[in-house]
């Protein structure tokens, strides 16, 4: 039996006893964790999911917190007397092994759900967390004040290039608050952020990350 589950923006064809290197979990080494986002399962009969299958779940122990390989990325920065440079970059994974395919129970087996380590996941992690009974009223109350200013101890975000009063009520109501979050910010969750607020590359146009770093340190 295999199965077809989605995790980190990817999608991964497993079976019992298969060893992955996937993006980040917020997971330690020797945890079993379950993947819940199952598109399609195979066997004797295959199911598809629409677009996940009912119930189906994978689980996995979490085996180590690893490196991939060194990937070099080019920056050019607009509008800065086309200054450029080079940086290196490794990107942080988890390795699992596959335990176990679920076709059915999945959500009733209490094992904690993979989520992913990056800053946008936490976000999502919260969510998640909430009490889903809350009614919906209280729940946009709670949220506006978030929206309307910079949590205790958050950075003025408007400093960064192309950021006004709009974007940065769009940035705080999805958690980000400081600089130090940004500049934390993996290719994933850039690519995540840049779909959830409709960025469409401005986040690397504009050179977010960059300038959070240098601003983190004032």
């Amino acid at each position: 039996m295999f199965a077809v589950l989605k995790t980190g923006g990817k999608q991964y064809k497993v079976q019992s006893g298969d060893l992955l290197k996937i993006e980040k979990l917020a997971a330690d080494a020797g945890e079993t964790v379950q993947f819940n986002e199952i598109l399609m399962l195979g066997g004797e009969s295959t199911v598809v999911g629409a677009p996940t299958v009912d119930g189906a779940a994978v689980q996995a122990e979490v085996v180590d917190q690893v490196k991939g390989d060194k990937v070099i990325h080019f920056v050019k920065r607009r509008r800065k007397h086309s200054s450029k440079r080079t940086k290196g970059h490794r990107q942080q994974l988890t390795m699992v092994r596959i335990t176990e395919i679920l076709a059915s129970g999945g959500d009733k087996t209490g094992v904690k759900a993979a989520i992913g380590a990056g800053s946008v996941s936490a976000v999502a992690v919260a969510a998640a967390e909430a009490p889903k009974a809350a009614p919906k009223k209280a729940a946009k109350a709670e949220a506006a004040p978030a929206a309307e200013a910079p949590a205790a101890g958050g950075d003025d975000l408007k400093k960064l290039s192309g950021v006004g009063p709009a974007l940065e009520k769009k940035l705080l109501a999805a958690g980000v608050t400081t600089f130090a979050q940004i500049a934390a910010w993996t290719e994933e969750d850039v690519a995540a952020m840049d779909e959830q607020l409709s960025f469409k590359g401005r986040i690397e146009r504009e050179g977010w990350i960059e300038q959070a770093k240098e601003l983190a340190k004032g």
